[in-house]
């Protein structure tokens, strides 16, 4: 980049172009709410911007909780030994007592330093006076809220990355289980890639063997078995749920049908229409519609009001209220029975 920077938003794909074209920035301002992309980021940064003879003299890794904003400033204003630039990286950045010490170097940054601050969890505010100081220099991620319907897309995505071959239902399968917490997929994935040859096909046994998601017990199999008013599969799986509930939190399930059937309520409109718009319509992958078209054959709308009146009767039971001393068994069973009869 120029000697004339100015701040520049840019998603971590756009980032990581940058950066493996060796077009680097003084300052990288890492926040966002999900840390995944700030470890992506800070990963390719410490293995790749400089060579390993040079890392020893000129990369230094401080931690938030621990460090002194002088600190930071004092590695980022050395000069380089027999290498072209520095790299401060910060993590945890979040953790500072406070960056305003700093104002004046992120006005007027060493062009020679490559200075990371990865603040996770949270955005650093936009208004305050500090913000407007790093912004003048630095490269910022930008990041947008990432909605349930993409969350299978990143699946893949992450899999494509650990050059593993993510069929859809698996993916699917992965991010109904796992949820939006892109870190916490990046790391099921590890285990997959750590396990297996690049290039290889994740099956639904590979991702029970090394994940510990059944191919048999899960959500997906749930919804599905519910969509299809399976009655004896459904109570299989719930009573497998609640026997197991460490590793199948009753919360994380509701927030799972819930959403299962809204989407049932949009595709039950869309009943007629082509594989194409219903797909569209409801936010999923075409290899599914034909689940979903059985589905909303099966629940005229009458049910599925019943269905999320039931749903928020288990959320509610889940936190004590009209229990009635039920145990988690007692909730899935009654929750299914109204849904069903």
């Amino acid at each position: 980049m120029s000697n004339n920077h100015n701040s520049l938003e840019q998603t971590y794909t756009a980032i990581l172009k940058d950066l493996k074209a060796k077009k680097y920035a003084p300052i990288y301002l890492l926040h966002a709410d999900d840390a995944y992309f700030i470890d992506v980021i800070v990963d390719y940064i410490e293995k790749e911007v400089l060579d390993e003879g040079e890392r020893s003299f000129n990369q230094v890794v401080l931690y938030g909780k621990e460090t002194h904003f002088k600190q930071i400033l004092d590695q980022a204003m050395q000069f380089p030994m027999m290498a072209e630039r520095r790299v401060v990286i910060v993590k945890e950045a979040q953790e500072l007592s406070s960056m305003d010490g700093m104002e004046g170097y992120f006005k007027n940054p060493s062009e020679q330093t490559l200075l990371v601050l990865a603040h996770k969890h949270k955005k650093l505010d936009k208004r305050k006076k500090i913000y407007k100081a790093i912004a003048e220099h630095a490269v910022i991620l930008k990041t947008k809220k990432i909605y349930d319907n993409q969350i299978p897309a990143f699946v893949m995505d992450i899999a494509k990355e650990k050059q593993l071959r993510l069929p859809t239902k698996v993916a699917h399968m992965i991010a109904e289980n796992l949820g939006s917490n892109l870190s916490k997929i990046a790391n099921e994935l590890d285990k997959l890639s750590l396990n297996l040859q690049p290039g290889s096909e994740v099956t639904l046994e590979l991702v029970e063997k090394y994940i510990g998601i059944s191919k048999d017990y899960n959500v997906f199999e749930l919804q599905k078995a519910i969509g299809n008013r399976d009655k004896k599969k459904a109570y299989q799986i719930t009573r497998h749920f609640a026997r197991n509930s460490k590793a199948h939190p009753i919360q994380m399930n509701i927030g799972a049908l819930y959403n299962y059937f809204a989407k049932l309520f949009v595709a039950k409109k869309y009943e007629r229409a082509s594989k194409q718009d219903l797909a569209s319509a409801v936010g999923i992958n075409p290899f599914f519609v034909e689940e979903y078209r059985i589905a909303a054959k099966n629940y005229d709308l009458a049910k599925l009001k019943r269905a999320f009146m039931e749903i928020h009767k288990m959320d509610m039971r889940c936190k004590g209220v009209d229990a009635r001393h039920m145990d988690l068994m007692g909730i899935y069973q009654e929750f299914l029975f109204k849904v069903f009869n």
